[in-house]
């Protein structure tokens, strides 16, 4: 067997821009061996800004126009940093990231595009909307037609995007049968002019036709909540004011030693900065300086394969390639409705053809990042041993985080069979995760636990790895006390190796401090894949809460949603959306501790985690000597668990979670079998008096917890029934 190689340079891309999205998808069908990628971008998506002007009429809908970036970057084996750049650091090599320490870099490249933004206007950033960056302006241009009242628009900026924005908006309004208005504001004297005199003289009339209305040669002087007033005094009323006036640099980059003229990065032929080599940059942001053209999406397509190769001779010590842009190139401008105007050589044609054109194309490019499926697994051996076939089941690659645990029975068969405890000071509790030391007078409650990696950025696996471990010690009602960690990393250099146990050790820190433990030492090693352990000790003022102790008649209450485990999953096989992850992970990531002082009077009270919803109820069930009724409407799910569940997609530890259930009786279904999903840090289900339930409850929703009550405890053997 061929070892994997060691990692031993980072390579980090700032922004999901067309290049880098490009070069992305490359790196997932040929990767550099060696390289740690990282992809650094405030959301799970990037739009596609060729699409935006015909959704902004109403002929895509927000979807078609966005390439998920969780997607692409599990197709690309990449990191995704769900945060904003905000610096660089040459001299120390590292990025300043929003909400996050900052991360080195070895190589790094910069594709975040621009902004429409104009707060050098008294009243836009109050009352107007920047075209760039897109999700602001498609959010508000959505609600402004849905808002009855007039529908005055004002665009500031007559150039081609403005232009082209205004036909679609003034489109929007028509066919939504919205009276309204459209205005083009320019500067100058001669509105488009960065197209040939027939192109021009060719939209102009379109607009006319539109009824858009263009003011030439007018400066804006200040925008207020009902209009735009010009510089000359004429005050145009203004209902969705929206900023479309050429191209501005986000202000950051000026702080970091890069920037040239406007504030872009002046870069070479080779696309790496002229300031640093060690830096590149592509798409609107980048100044080509050695061959100058105006900011348009298609130098940065095909700037994406001169990229790639070029960051890979950085890495990889080869030889560089050089960009040439073309001089001209084909312009296709939408004109609202289905029709597009195109320009080249200074032809120029338009009609409806020309939309049909300009639509296959967007979509082509699309269907690029829609269209992608996981590299399939090795073909087994011709001559292999009995039951491999069995053990692998129908192919699907093992789960990681609780996914990734034994079937339950498994590892409490094997306790069983170990002679009883002998030291009265330990109490092993059957069917619970902690056992609870009595030190003097005092309770001790001990857990461990440990989690193969499901994300690539270590910090959040970090994070969410300790509040998986402090959820027994939560379940308990006790406070953390302690904590050891024991951490396996991959391969890597000792540069990296140090990198990565910063980003760890420093997330494992800011969650068990926040939890009012400490961090008392660890244990690392070298090994297949990253995996983090966490021994956890917590003191308890009082009796804990068990298992035991539930009684006919109490309320049960879940605060959390479940289906961490099928969105997981999902996203392994390049299956979920974007935004449904970046949910999971985020509520992952919510600490029980408060939950935990909350129902602290619980008569019975657990972790919902690898075992699953049902699992985990079946044993307050067995432990208490009751029943169970949940109402399945009740449960709370997470956003997108119930498409995915319907689509057919589960961890690999569902199947034993249901076998380990046999005393479950529920309704046929896939959303049904949600209940059986494998959970990573999942919330508190919690046994507690009828009367007191709506109180709790209201507590839990006023600290922030999803909470919910599911069902109720009854009485009878061990069965737990779903309705």
């Amino acid at each position: 067997m061929t070892p994997a190689l060691p990692l031993t340079r980072d390579l980090v891309l700032i922004g999901g821009g067309h290049a880098h999205a490009l070069a992305l998808r490359s790196w997932g069908m040929n990767p550099l061996p060696g390289v740690r990628l990282s992809l650094i971008n405030p959301g799970p998506t990037a739009p596609y800004t060729g699409m935006l002007p015909g959704f902004v009429a109403g002929h895509y809908q927000r979807d078609d126009l966005d390439i998920d970036l969780v997607r692409l970057a599990r197709f690309a084996g990449a990191r995704l940093i769900l945060s904003q750049a905000t610096g660089i650091d040459r001299q120390a090599k590292r990025i300043a990231i929003a909400g996050r320490p900052d991360l080195a870099y070895d190589i790094a490249s910069v594709d975040i595009g621009i902004t429409s933004a104009m707060s050098e206007i008294p009243g836009f950033d109050e009352f107007a909307i920047a075209a760039k960056p897109l999700g602001s302006y498609s959010r508000a241009w959505t609600g402004f037609l849905t808002r009855p009242g007039p529908g005055r628009v004002v665009v500031i900026g007559g150039g081609v995007a403005g232009c082209e924005l205004a036909l679609a908006m003034r489109h929007a309004q028509r066919a939504g049968g919205r009276e309204g208005s459209v205005t083009v504001i320019e500067a100058t004297s001669q509105p488009l002019a960065e197209l040939g005199r027939a192109a021009r003289q060719a939209l102009l009339q379109q607009m006319a036709g539109a009824g858009i209305t263009i003011r030439s040669g007018r400066a804006v002087a200040k925008i207020t909540g009902d209009a735009v007033h010009l510089s000359d005094g004429e005050k145009l009323p203004a209902d969705f004011t929206l900023g479309a006036a050429g191209a501005r640099a986000h202000g950051w980059l000026s702080q970091t030693g890069l920037t040239g003229e406007g504030g872009f990065i002046p870069i070479g032929p080779t696309l790496q900065s002229l300031a640093d080599p060690d830096i590149f940059a592509v798409g609107d942001c980048a100044d080509q300086s050695f061959a100058p053209r105006p900011k348009a999406g298609v130098f940065a397509v095909r700037q994406a394969p001169v990229l790639l190769a070029n960051l890979r001779a950085a890495l990889g010590g080869g030889r560089m390639r050089r960009f040439k842009p073309q001089k001209d190139y084909l312009k296709l401008i939408s004109l609202g409705g289905k029709s597009a105007l195109a320009e080249k050589f200074g032809l120029t044609l338009h009609g409806p053809r020309l939309w049909q054109l300009k639509d296959r194309i967007d979509r082509a490019f699309m269907d690029k990042f829609t269209t992608l499926a996981p590299m399939p697994a090795p073909a087994l051996p011709r001559e292999r041993a009995l039951e491999i076939d069995e053990v692998l089941g129908d192919g699907q690659p093992p789960c990681s985080g609780c996914g990734a645990k034994l079937a339950p029975g498994v590892l409490s068969d094997a306790l069983s069979r170990l002679p009883a405890p002998r030291r009265k000071d330990v109490e092993s509790l059957a069917g619970d995760d902690a056992a609870i030391l009595r030190i003097g007078g005092q309770r001790q409650v001990l857990s461990t636990d440990h989690l193969n990696a499901f994300t690539a950025d270590p910090r959040p696996f970090a994070r969410i790895a300790a509040q998986h471990a402090l959820g027994d010690i939560w379940a308990m009602g006790a406070q953390p006390q302690a904590a050891l960690a024991s951490l396996i990393l991959p391969r890597m250099s000792q540069t990296l190796q140090a990198r990565t146990m910063d980003e760890i050790m420093t997330a494992l820190n800011d969650v068990i401090t926040d939890a009012g433990a400490e961090i008392v030492g660890g244990h690392t090693t070298t090994g297949a894949e990253m995996t983090i352990g966490i021994t956890v000790t917590g003191m308890a003022d009082k009796a804990p809460i068990t298992l035991k102790g539930a009684q006919a008649g109490d309320a049960l209450i879940l605060t959390k949603p479940i289906g961490s485990g099928t969105i997981l999953a999902a996203e392994m096989a390049l299956a979920a959306r974007g935004e449904w992850v970046a949910g999971c992970l985020d509520l992952m990531d919510r600490p029980q501790g408060a939950a935990s002082i909350i129902l602290g009077g619980a008569h019975a009270m657990t972790d919902v985690t690898g075992f699953g919803l049902a699992r985990h109820l079946l044993g307050i069930c067995e432990a208490s000597g009751v029943s169970a009724r949940v109402t399945l409407a009740n449960v709370p799910l997470m956003e997108g668990a119930a498409e995915l569940a319907q689509a057919g997609h589960r961890s690999t530890l569902f199947e034993g979670n249901r076998r380990a259930a046999a005393a479950v009786s529920l309704p046929e279904g896939p959303l049904a079998g949600l209940i059986f999903d494998p959970q990573t840090a999942g919330g508190l289900l919690a046994a507690v008096a009828p009367q007191e339930a709506p109180a709790l409850l209201g507590r839990l929703t006023e600290a922030g917890y999803p909470a919910a009550l599911i069902g109720e405890i009854g009485k009878g053997p061990a069965f737990v029934t779903f309705e």
